[in-house]
Order: C-alpha cells, then sequence, then structure tokens
C-alpha cells in the first residue's frame, strides 16, 4: 500500500494518505495476529492447507478494500470489495465508471492487485494444489513423494525462483510497452495486469485507448506468456527448452487460439467487410484476451455477430494453462476428458481390450480422471446456479449466465448491453455484486478448495 501512496505523492494527489492509512490499519492487525501465535510452531496439515487459501484470498480482499472504500474514488463498501475480489481473483470486472478521473495511486493499486494475484495463483498452482489433489492438479506434482505435511516448505522454495521469473517477465512486457508508444505510468500498470492475464486498464476504453497494432501485438505476446505453465519457465532457464514447446498442453492451447483467430477473423472480414489486416489485428487481440482470461478489450466484439459471441462464450469457459497466471476450466481438463470419450468409445467396439489414456507420455491415473470429471460437473452446476440466482435478482438471461460464466472463469467483460465489452459491472444491485465476488473467489481457487470447507466430513477428519 505504500506503493501507491508514493505514486500519488510523486502526482501531488491527497490519496496519499488514504494509502498510508490503509497501510497502519493493515499491518497493525498483522501485527497482532503474529503476537496471537508467537511461539507456536504448528505443522500445515491439510485441513489448515485448504483453510489457508480460502482465507488468504479473502483477507486479502477485504484489506485491500479499504483504500477504494475511503479514498475519493466514490465507491461503497459494496463496490469497493466487488473491485478489490476482481483485483486479486485476476478477474477484471470493474465497477469505476471513469477511470480516468481516479488518482494514479488507486489506478496501480488496482494493476498491484491483479499482480500479486497472479504470481499468488502461479505459485499455489505448482505448489500446492496438486498436494491437495484438487481438480485433477494431482496431475503436476512436481514429486510424488510430497505430502501434506511438505506443503509449506515446498512453497516457499518453489515460491522463490516463480517469483523471480515472474518479476523478470514483468520488467521485459513494461520496457516492451514503453518502447512500443506508452507512457511510462501505463506501461508499469498495464505490464502488471497482462502478465497476471487480469485485464485491469488505467483508461475506461481499455486498449482501445491506444489505437497501436504495435502495443496490441506486444500485449497478445505476453498474455500468452502468462497463459503458460510457469513452471515450464523455471525448466527452460535451468537447460531443459524442450518441456516448454513440447508439453502437451502448451501445443494444444496455442492451436485453439491459432484455429479461433483465424476463424474468426474470416468470418468478421467477410461478414462485417473488415479488411483483412483489421479483421486479423482485432480477432487476434480479442480472442488471446477473452481464451487467456485476461479481459483487455480492443473493440466492441458484440456487433460480430452471434456466432462469434457464442465463441467467446465458450473460449472465456476453456481458459489458459494450468500452472500459469490464467483461468477458466484449464486446456489439460478438456485434453483428459477428450481422451476419456475417446477410451470409453473404443471400449464399446472391443470390451476385451485394454485401452490405457496418456498424457505427456504418461498413463493418466484413474484418480485424475475422476477428479476432472468432478470438476467438470461442479463448475457447470456453478454456472447454471450462479445464472438461475441472478435472474432471481432482476438480471436479463444473457447478462445473468455470462456475468456467471465470467465470474467463475475469472475474465472480465461479460456479454450484452449492461456488462458487455464496452461496459462495467455498475448498474448491477448490491446483491449481485456479492453473489458474483462470491464466484470469483470460488472460480479462482478451483472451486473445490472452498467448497470442501462447507462440509461437515471435512472438520470430522
Amino acid at each position: 500500500m505504500l506503493f501507491p501512496a508514493l505514486i500519488d505523492l510523486i502526482y501531488k494527489h491527497e490519496n496519499y494518505k488514504v494509502f498510508i492509512l490503509s497501510s497502519i490499519i493493515t499491518s497493525m492487525t498483522g501485527f497482532i495476529l503474529i503476537l496471537s501465535v508467537w511461539g507456536k510452531n504448528q505443522l500445515l496439515g491439510l485441513r489448515e492447507a485448504f483453510l489457508l487459501i480460502s482465507l488468504t484470498w479473502v483477507l486479502i480482499a477485504i484489506f485491500s478494500s479499504i483504500p477504494l472504500y475511503i479514498s475519493d474514488s466514490g465507491l461503497n463498501i459494496t463496490d469497493a470489495f466487488f473491485e478489490s475480489m476482481s483485483g486479486i481473483t485476476t478477474t477484471g470486472a470493474t465497477v469505476i465508471v471513469d477511470l480516468e478521473a481516479q488518482s494514479k495511486g488507486l489506478l496501480i493499486w488496482r494493476a498491484l492487485l491483479q499482480w500479486l494475484g497472479g504470481i499468488g495463483i502461479v505459485v499455489m498452482a505448482v505448489a500446492v494444489l496438486p498436494m491437495l489433489q484438487v481438480g485433477g492438479m494431482q496431475l503436476f506434482r512436481l514429486d510424488s513423494s510430497d505430502n501434506a505435511e511438505k506443503i509449506l516448505p515446498r512453497a516457499i522454495q518453489i515460491a522463490g525462483s516463480l517469483i523471480v521469473i515472474y518479476l523478470v517477465i514483468t520488467v521485459f512486457c513494461a520496457l516492451a510497452y514503453n518502447i512500443g508508444g506508452m507512457g511510462l505510468f501505463d506501461s508499469v500498470a498495464h505490464s502488471f495486469t497482462t502478465i497476471s492475464t487480469g485485464g485491469y486498464s488505467t483508461h475506461s476504453e481499455s486498449f482501445a485507448f491506444f489505437n497501436s497494432a504495435k502495443l496490441e501485438y506486444i500485449c497478445i505476446l505476453f498474455m500468452i506468456v502468462g497463459s503458460l505453465p510457469f513452471v515450464l519457465y523455471l525448466q527452460f532457464v535451468r537447460g531443459k527448452a524442450s518441456s516448454l514447446f513440447l508439453d502437451s498442453q502448451v501445443t494444444t492451447f496455442i492451436f485453439i487460439l491459432f484455429i479461433s483467430i483465424l476463424f474468426c477473423s474470416f468470418y468478421i472480414g467477410s461478414a462485417l467487410g473488415i479488411t483483412t489486416q483489421d479483421a486479423l489485428r482485432q480477432s487476434s487481440f480479442n480472442i488471446t484476451s477473452i481464451l487467456t482470461g485476461t479481459g483487455y478489450v480492443s473493440a466492441d466484439y458484440m456487433v460480430w455477430g452471434p456466432f462469434i459471441i457464442s465463441m467467446f462464450f465458450f473460449l472465456m469457459l476453456m481458459g489458459g494453462c494450468a500452472g500459469s497466471t490464467s483461468c477458466g476450466l484449464k486446456v489439460f481438463r478438456f485434453q483428459i476428458l477428450v481422451k476419456q470419450v475417446v477410451v470409453q468409445t473404443k471400449k464399446v467396439a472391443f470390451p476385451d481390450a485394454v485401452f490405457i489414456p496418456m498424457y505427456n507420455g504418461r498413463e493418466i491415473p484413474d484418480s485424475v480422471n475422476k477428479a476432472v470429471t468432478s470438476f467438470f460437473l461442479l463448475f457447470i452446476a456453478s454456472f447454471i446456479i450462479f445464472g438461475l440466482l441472478l435472474t432471481l435478482l432482476g438480471s436479463d438471461l444473457i447478462t445473468a449466465f455470462s456475468a456467471s460464466a465470467s465470474a467463475l472463469a475469472n475474465v472480465g467483460p461479460g456479454l450484452g448491453q449492461f456488462i458487455g465489452p464496452t461496459e462495467t459491472y455498475a448498474l448491477m444491485d448490491p446483491l449481485s455484486k456479492w453473489l458474483l465476488s462470491l464466484a470469483m473467489l470460488l472460480g479462482r481457487l478451483e472451486i473445490f478448495t472452498v467448497m470442501v470447507l462447507f462440509t461437515s466430513y471435512f472438520w470430522r477428519q
């Protein structure tokens, strides 16, 4: 919080006092909590790990909303928490209508929240979720001998290397933006939200404000970088270059992205009469933004027709790779589901034959198949429940279900007249915003991590 305070002090805005006060409140609370457990040395077990993950995200969202609420942003408690939760979960949905009217410190605070949320989810996805066996993430365990008692030291060991890589990529992104013609402040802010695939911008028009093909292609590159597994970057710098380019999840993700861009470019070029160059540029940027869950916008794709809107909706749900800052259902889960379908189809034709589904040259354990199937069912059920609840609160069908999908997939922009790519969530009623805040948390923490806390058998372990 002292970083945005310094920014506001440099730009001579009174909000620097707000961030200093918020920093004092947060630090004192943390200090009291430290004193309350001083001298106790307890191991972090399975139950504590689940509780720690959920509480960390909720508490960060609560304390991060303090400067948003007490500043001159004009946000009430609901809007401040929504904006904060959207930031820390790297969703990118906003309730601020006029971003240009906000102080520089407030804008960099939103960007910083997404940047912290991005590295937080990378460390959690690589070091913690595989140990907790959430949604098939055990497929990415770095060491089969790991157990719940080793979660904390293992996470600390891995986090250091990942944070360095994350920081280096962010610096390169900021430099590229600055060289491409973006101002220093915008370069830093957008590098934070690009690498984290968060999508918060410093301008109400999002990336359309810059109207620069060069900046858009730079952004596309770094959105893709943020959507690939960071553990592969770790292996890459350690001399295993092939691991990045031969990974099944990465090649599938790039293939889906490439095909979607070509198809969309051809469609809007022929249907809307857009030139080939502009069609390719607009399709590349917006599809990459939607698929990676970033949520930047360079054009109003709501006017591209119902077919493209439908395609965007399903790309929104798919998301990027596991172990990245991206969100959604993740590419590897679609791969595993497809392999299950293929195996079951073969078994129908050859009942006595034995077929073994493979992923990256390794057999897919039955536990992973079951976990992925369960996650898919729970994700779809959550999507339907949140959509129905939003319609109950007064939202129209398109707004309700696109908001539900956008929140669960942590994308940001929705579909329809009220929360479309050029709009904000400001007009939604307060209860809907609290509901969507919960959906963002569930989506970011892979649903099971939060849901298990509300079961009686979990606490009877």
